[in-house]
């Protein structure tokens, strides 16, 4: 009788609490875990879509420079432009702007194979634009390439040495290559060069 009286008595509450305080230890540890999976996948997306705005940017800036052309263009006021611009890269400033060979003609449009095309940097997005025509043309809409973009350096390699800003004495005249450094939020310095199609010198 003692000891069916002892089995029915149940948990005394300290131990109800022992287990109570138990529990939320392991629920902490497991919200605490499932928040660090959490995150820790976020910044995995996060560094994957970085470094896919830089491989794009890559791909872009590769295709368009190696099939770079000696063509001077006309803006849209008919004013005559060098063949290759090139800035310093500050925000909200034409970065590089230039005439390239190869524009593929699926739809058999009656234009050129040339392209003029465009890269500017927006509110810390690295643009592309693109002109249906060389000649005193409004741009197509842009296309962004990479993202949070805190600072972009340029240079510009001619003669063997490097320029800060390209300053041509030929409107014809393009640089020998074209370094591109760019700081991306999260990411860090990303150094990256250019060989044009126009190469002329051991660089």
């Amino acid at each position: 009788m003692r000891r069916r009286r002892f089995s029915e008595s149940g948990f005394t509450l300290a131990e109800l609490m022992v287990a109570l305080f138990i529990f939320g230890i392991v629920s902490a540890a497991g919200v605490a875990l499932l928040r660090f999976s959490v995150d820790s996948q976020a910044a995995s997306q996060q560094a994957l879509a970085d470094m896919s705005g830089i491989r794009r940017m890559n791909a872009a800036l590769t295709n368009d420079l190696s099939q770079i052309a000696p063509r001077p263009a006309r803006d849209i006021a008919g004013a005559r432009q060098n063949a290759f611009f090139g800035g310093g890269g500050a925000d909200g400033d034409l970065l590089i702007s230039f005439v390239r060979r190869g524009w593929s003609n699926y739809d058999g449009d009656p234009r050129s194979s040339l392209q003029k095309v465009d890269y500017r940097l927006v509110d810390g997005v690295l643009e592309r634009r693109a002109y249906p025509y060389v000649d005193g043309a409004e741009p197509l809409p842009g296309a962004a390439l990479v993202s949070g973009i805190d600072a972009i350096t340029l240079r510009y390699r001619s003669g063997g040495e490097w320029r800060e800003r390209w300053d041509p004495s030929l409107a014809t005249e393009l640089p020998d290559a074209v370094e591109l450094t760019v700081e991306v939020e999260g990411l860090g310095p990303v150094r990256q060069m250019f060989q044009t199609g126009a190469v002329r010198a051991e660089i």
